[in-house]
C-alpha cells in the first residue's frame, strides 16, 4: 500500500488542480479520471498509485474545483467543457505527446469526451464502469437500489423505486429521486456500487474529518454547477461509433451503472472496443479486485 502522496497544486488555465503523479516520465503515461462528478481520486490513488506506478507514468487529479483543487467561486464561468479543456492543457503542460487514459464512472463520460475532441492526445482509453448516459445508469441504479430496499423489508419503497424506474422524467428528476431514493438504505447504501467489502479505502491516513468535510463542500459545488449547466445529461453514446483510438470497457459483473444498453451499443458500435468483466466486483473494480485490475492494465497498455 503507498505510504505518502506524491500530490502538488499545479496551475491550469488560471485554477490550481491538485495533481499526484507516481512514475518516471520515461514510461508510457495515464492519466486517471475520477467519477462523480466530484469523487476525487483519492481512492485509486490509495489502491492503484504503487501498483502502477512501477510499470507507468501516472497522473491522477482531483479535477477543477473537487476536493483538494482550488474551490469555483460564486459566479466563477465553469461547465462541463473546462474539465475537457483542463486536461489537455495539463498535458501540454507536462509535455507528454500522448497518454492513455482511464475513466471511472462519471471520468468514463468525461473520457469519451475527451478523446472525442483530442483523439491525436491519447493512445488508448480504459473506461471503468462508466456511465455514457445518465439518464440509462439513473434508470437502472433505481432498480437495483429496488430491489436492495426489498431485501431489507422496505416494500413499500420497493414498489416506489420499481415505478420512478419506468417512468417519464427528465434526467434532473431521476437523478434527484436517485439520491432521495438511495439515502433509506442509511449504512447500506454502498451495497448499491460495492460487491466486494474486503478492500476499503483509508481515508483518514492522510487528511483527517474536518479536511474532508470541506473537499466535500467543494465536491458538491462542482456538482451543483455542472447539474444547472446541464451537459453532462447530454448522452454519448452516439459518440461512441466516432473514435478509432483503442478502447476498453472494464465492467464489474455486479455494476449497475453501466446497463446493458451501455454494453449492447458499446459492443455494436466501438472500431476497435474490447470488453472485459469482472465476475467478484461491483462498480470499482480498481479496489474491489485490485490485483488483477492493475494486471489487466499492464496487459492492455503494454501490449
Amino acid at each position: 500500500m503507498i505510504q505518502q502522496l506524491n500530490g502538488q497544486e499545479i496551475e491550469i488555465r488560471g485554477k490550481k488542480l491538485y495533481v499526484e503523479r507516481y512514475g518516471t516520465d520515461d514510461k508510457p503515461a495515464i492519466l486517471y479520471l475520477h467519477g462523480g462528478p466530484g469523487e476525487g481520486c483519492h481512492d485509486f490513488s490509495f489502491h492503484q498509485a504503487e501498483r502502477l506506478g512501477k510499470h507507468f507514468n501516472l497522473i491522477l487529479i482531483d479535477q477543477r474545483g473537487v476536493c483538494r483543487s482550488e474551490n469555483i467561486e460564486k459566479n466563477e464561468p465553469f461547465g462541463f467543457q473546462d474539465l475537457i479543456d483542463d486536461c489537455e492543457a495539463l498535458r501540454e503542460l507536462l509535455h507528454i505527446k500522448k497518454w492513455s487514459l482511464i475513466g471511472h464512472s462519471f471520468g468514463g463520460f468525461l473520457a469519451l469526451a475527451y478523446v472525442r475532441q483530442h483523439p491525436e492526445s491519447i493512445e488508448k482509453v480504459i473506461f471503468e464502469g462508466p456511465t455514457f448516459d445518465f439518464e440509462l445508469t439513473s434508470r437502472s441504479l433505481i432498480r437495483k437500489t429496488a430491489h436492495l430496499l426489498k431485501k431489507y423489508g422496505k416494500h413499500e419503497l420497493y414498489e416506489k423505486g420499481l415505478l420512478l424506474a419506468e417512468g417519464n422524467h427528465t434526467i434532473r428528476k431521476f437523478t434527484e429521486e436517485y439520491m432521495k431514493l438511495s439515502d433509506e438504505l442509511g449504512e447500506n447504501r454502498m451495497e448499491i456500487y460495492r460487491h466486494n467489502h474486503n478492500n476499503p479505502t483509508d481515508y483518514y491516513s492522510f487528511f483527517s474529518e474536518e479536511e474532508w468535510d470541506e473537499f466535500y463542500d467543494r465536491s458538491e459545488h462542482h456538482y451543483n454547477l455542472l447539474r444547472e449547466e446541464g451537459k453532462i445529461f447530454d448522452s454519448l453514446l452516439d459518440d461512441i461509433k466516432f473514435v478509432e483510438n483503442p478502447m476498453l470497457l472494464l465492467v464489474g459483473k455486479y455494476d449497475a451503472c453501466t446497463c446493458d444498453k451501455h454494453f449492447e451499443v458499446f459492443e455494436r458500435d466501438a472500431i476497435n472496443g474490447e470488453i472485459l468483466i469482472f465476475e467478484e466486483s461491483g462498480h470499482t473494480p480498481h479496489y474491489e479486485d485490485s490485483e488483477k485490475f492493475k494486471q489487466v492494465v499492464i496487459d492492455y497498455l503494454q501490449s
